[in-house]
C-alpha cells in the first residue's frame, strides 16, 4: 500500500521537475541571471499529469511558468528524468501561440527570447533547441536590438555558440517567406559615446483664450 508520504511527495515532485525545466531552459552562463534561481516560481496550467514510475511531468493548457525574470510559455510542457539524473524538458506551441522563453541576462539591461513551435532542452549536452518557425531576441532594455530567424536554432551552452539551420521555400513564413536564415544584428555603440541629451522640457503656459464649446 502506497504510504500517506509517498502520496503527498509526487505533487513535490512533480513541481520540482518544472521547477528544474524553467532553470534549465535558461541555465547558459550568458543568459542566466542568477538571483532567479532564489526567487518563487510559480505554475499555471488547466490541468496536470505526472507519472512516478516513468519520472514524467505533463502540464497541458496555456502553461505559464514564471520565475524571477524567467518566463516559459506552451501549450503543453512535458518534464523527464533519466536513471542518471539529467533532465529533458519539451515545450510546445502552436501556430498562432509558439512557445516561448524570455530571461534577463545577469548584470545587463538585456533579455533573450525565444519563440519556436516547439522548444527542447537536454540537461546532458547542455543544449537548447528551438525547432519550427524558431526565432531568438536580444533585447537592450526595450528595444530589440538582435534577432535571428531560421527554421531551427540550436544554442549550445557549455560553449556558448549558436547554430541555425533554414528550412528554404517549405519553411517560408509570414515573418520569412524566403524560409532562409535572416539575421539582423545591432553593433553595439562605441565605449565612449556619450548617452543621448535629453530635450528641454518646456513648461507649460496658462492660456488666456477661453475656447467655446462645440
Amino acid at each position: 500500500m502506497t504510504s500517506a508520504l509517498h502520496r503527498s511527495s509526487r505533487p513535490a515532485r512533480a513541481v520540482a521537475h518544472a521547477l528544474w525545466l524553467s532553470l534549465a531552459l535558461v541555465a547558459a552562463p550568458v543568459w542566466a541571471e542568477r538571483a532567479d534561481r532564489l526567487q518563487p516560481m510559480n505554475i499555471e496550467a488547466d490541468a496536470l499529469r505526472y507519472d512516478d514510475v516513468q519520472q514524467t511531468s505533463v502540464f497541458t493548457g496555456n502553461v505559464v511558468i514564471t520565475k524571477g525574470t524567467i518566463v516559459i510559455r506552451g501549450q503543453r510542457v512535458d518534464v523527464r528524468q533519466d536513471p542518471e539524473g539529467h533532465q529533458f524538458g519539451v515545450v510546445l506551441g502552436s501556430a498562432d501561440n509558439r512557445a516561448f522563453f524570455r530571461q534577463k541576462r545577469e548584470g545587463l539591461d538585456e533579455y533573450i527570447e525565444g519563440e519556436a513551435l516547439r522548444i527542447e532542452y537536454d540537461s546532458r549536452t547542455e543544449t537548447v533547441r528551438l525547432i519550427g518557425h524558431a526565432v531568438l531576441r536580444r533585447y537592450r532594455g526595450t528595444t530589440l536590438n538582435d534577432q535571428t530567424l531560421g527554421a531551427t536554432i540550436v544554442y549550445d551552452g557549455a560553449r556558448e555558440t549558436f547554430s541555425v539551420d533554414g528550412a528554404g521555400p517549405r519553411g517560408a513564413t509570414p515573418d520569412n517567406p524566403s524560409g532562409r536564415v535572416r539575421a539582423m544584428l545591432t553593433p553595439p555603440p562605441p565605449a565612449d559615446a556619450a548617452p543621448p541629451t535629453p530635450s528641454p522640457a518646456v513648461p507649460l503656459q496658462p492660456s488666456t483664450r477661453v475656447e467655446p464649446r462645440q
